[in-house]
């Protein structure tokens, strides 16, 4: 999102059209905005393609289940491990640079796991791929802010979540039978040119943001202020000490991991093994998942878009409906549940994706334009670290249980109570701090000159800040004096 210029003085030139506004949106941000989710787009294909490969996986490289779920955790760890970084190197280099970087690594890393000869090299291929990976989220959502109205937010971070659920789509539907068709080597590599055909126009012509949005220069503050270290030390120290940041951390955290759990490794084993349904079926499931949470995201993004006073009351509902499906299914008397309450499970595990995002729209308010990437990737740790505590957890219990999911199952309402105690904590200091922040800014009023003849004549323009307590437009972003478009 853009920063707020300063207001010129009266007798210089730019004073006859100084205004505080948002960036302007439109064809041009569209455009650029594209390209950037066209690499998240990719990006999510060659996450989730080990998904569809596993099998094979384990017949090339002669492992068992263990080490071919260590695929999983590695990659989850290196991208969880990656956000703090991520949102430090896009607010020191910019979007464009970070989004590059990673298209080359996720890139690279597909190349190197189609060729790679043994389980150590093809490990160290994906945790290549985790890195790239891991630079794209964070950087599609500061292209948002950066290109769009401030209001657009909620929308935007969803429009762009819905994405990487269609590259999910895309894994199983198209990688999978081509995958089948020509073998390894041609499939793997053959994806990996999707990597490069987005480079190109990532090179030429994304722009970090619009013509005269650029960012303030930043400010030095103390003598610790200068130098990389110094930089690091403050962006993360300012972001966390921000209550919406905490608790946008816990909402992620809370929300997210059901479904990714699912996805990601444990569904289709619970749905075979302990539900006794074909891997047919159970595929159908797990994609009904996925269109699920596409279908949703848009609703969520408008309801928040429009009332942020939605968030809580939206992240909580979704976690209890969650656990409510969840432990409907798992205490159904007899051995199997119905099908009717296992596709009411999944549609209800296509809500965790668009809730997830709702953790944004804490930290996105609460840091000002230049530490939003570190916000957002202290923000989107919460659900990684929530997903690789539960698939190592339920791996664990199966095999201290005998494979019994019921019990290896229930540790995901653990997570679930230590999140929501964290959401009722930090929620009230959160808003209260929107609110004050409001009550700060309110008051700025920016002069604006009609002609250079004509009398000033006061402007009122909402502050950022007050803009993000009504629901219109995050602190650190100027709202748009115009009319709502």
């Amino acid at each position: 999102m853009s920063s707020a210029s300063a207001v010129p003085s009266a007798g210089s030139p730019a004073a006859s059209h100084a205004v505080f506004r948002d960036p302007p949106g439109g064809r041009k941000a569209v455009l650029v905005w594209s390209i950037g989710v066209a690499v998240y787009f990719v990006a999510v294909i060659f996450r989730t393609s080990l998904g569809v490969a596993g099998l094979e996986a384990a017949d090339r490289f002669h492992v068992n289940a263990s080490a071919l779920s260590t695929f999983s955790l590695l990659q989850l760890l290196v991208y969880a491990g990656m956000q703090i970084p991520v949102g430090l190197m896009v607010d020191k280099l910019g979007t464009k640079k970070v989004l590059t970087l990673g298209a080359v690594l996720f890139t690279a890393g597909q190349i190197g796991f189609a060729l790679s000869p043994s389980y150590g090299m093809a490990l160290a291929a994906r945790a290549l791929l985790g890195c790239g990976d891991a630079m794209t989220f964070i950087s599609v959502l500061r292209l948002g802010t950066r290109w769009f109205p401030a209001r657009r937010g909620p929308l935007m971070a969803q429009l762009a979540g819905l994405v990487g659920m269609a590259g999910n789509l895309i894994s199983t539907l198209v990688l999978a039978p081509v995958l089948h068709g020509v073998g390894w080597v041609p499939a793997f590599a053959g994806s990996a040119v999707a990597g490069l055909v987005v480079l190109v126009p990532l090179v030429l012509f994304l722009r970090d943001h619009p013509e005269g949005h650029e960012p303030a220069p930043r400010p030095a503050t103390g003598a610790g202020s200068t130098g990389a270290g110094g930089f690091v030390r403050r962006q993360i120290a300012d972001s966390w000490k921000e209550p919406g940041t905490k608790l946008g951390l816990w909402v992620h955290f809370t929300t997210q991991f059901p479904a990714m759990v699912f996805l990601l490794l444990w569904g289709m084993p619970f749905l075979v093994e302990a539900q006794g349904l074909s891997r047919t079926t159970a595929g159908g499931l797990l994609t009904l998942v996925v269109a699920s949470n596409m279908a949703l995201g848009l609703v969520y993004g408008q309801v928040v878009g429009r009332r942020q006073s939605s968030r809580i009351p939206l992240a909580l509902g979704t976690v209890a409906l969650t656990a409510l499906l969840w432990g409907s299914v798992l205490v159904y008397p007899g051995d199997h549940a119905p099908m009717w309450l296992l596709i009411a499970l999944c549609l209800v595990l296509g809500t965790c994706g668009p809730a997830s995002m709702i953790g944004f729209d804490f930290a996105r308010p609460a840091n000002p334009a230049d530490r939003q990437g570190t916000a957002s990737g202290i923000t989107n740790m919460g659900g990684f670290i929530a997903s690789m505590t539960t698939l190592l957890v339920v791996g664990l219990l199966l095999d201290a249980t005998g494979d019994n999911y019921r019990i290896a199952f229930s540790s995901v309402f653990v997570l679930e109570l230590l999140g929501i105690a964290q959401i009722l904590r930090l929620r009230g200091r959160a808003l209260a701090r929107e609110r004050e922040r409001a009550a700060q800014l309110a008051p700025v009023t920016p002069v604006v000159l009609a002609s250079p003849s004509a009398p000033l004549a006061p402007a009122p323009v909402r502050s950022a800040t007050a803009a993000a307590a009504s629901g219109a437009a995050p602190v650190g972003t100027p709202a748009d004096p115009g009319p709502a478009r």
